[in-house]
C-alpha cells in the first residue's frame, strides 16, 4: 500500500516538552491517532505565542489560521508518563499561507512525523486571505535571534 513519506528535517527552530498522560493513551495501550492531532495543536499554539501571535491573530487582530491538511507518519510508539518533545518548523510560506513540520521525538528516537497545511483565516467573514506583513517579521527575527 503506498503512502506520503515524509522526511525529517534537518533544522526545527520551535520545541515544545510535554508528559503523555492517560488521556493521551487510547485502548491499545499507546499513544493514539487523535492526540498527535492535539500534541500538534499544542505545539502550534507554543510556537505562536513564541512569536508573540496567537491562532486567532497572526498580527492584525483579525486574521487567525485555519488547518487545510495533515499528514502524520508513525515511526515509533508513545506510552503513558513518557517525555516527549516536539520539534518544529515553518515553512513553504506563501501570500495566503504555510506549512508546519513536526517531529515528535521520545528518547531521542522520532516516534512520528507530521506535516499542516495552513491558511490564513479571516473570522469576521469566514474568508481565505492574506498572511499579515507582521507574521512575516516577527517568525523572521525569531529566526535570526535562533539560528544555529
Amino acid at each position: 500500500m503506498s503512502k506520503i513519506k515524509l522526511k525529517k528535517l534537518d533544522n526545527y527552530e520551535f520545541e515544545y516538552n510535554r508528559i503523555l498522560n492517560v488521556g493521551d493513551i487510547n485502548y491499545g495501550g499507546h499513544l493514539g491517532n487523535d492526540s498527535v492531532i492535539t500534541l500538534i495543536h499544542e505545539a502550534r499554539i507554543d510556537l505562536l505565542c513564541k512569536l508573540g501571535l496567537s491562532e486567532l491573530d497572526l498580527g492584525n487582530g483579525r486574521t487567525g489560521i485555519i488547518m487545510t491538511d495533515l499528514i502524520v507518519n508513525y515511526t515509533g510508539e508513545g506510552f503513558l508518563l513518557d517525555k516527549i518533545k516536539i520539534l518544529s518548523h515553518i515553512d513553504d510560506i506563501k501570500s495566503i499561507g504555510f506549512r508546519v513540520f513536526h517531529n515528535i521525538i521520545k528518547n531521542d528516537k522520532t516516534i512520528a512525523l507530521a506535516e499542516t497545511g495552513i491558511y490564513a483565516f479571516d473570522y469576521e467573514n469566514r474568508n481565505i486571505t492574506e498572511i499579515p506583513e507582521l507574521f512575516n517579521e516577527k517568525l523572521n527575527d525569531y529566526l535570526k535571534k535562533h539560528e544555529n
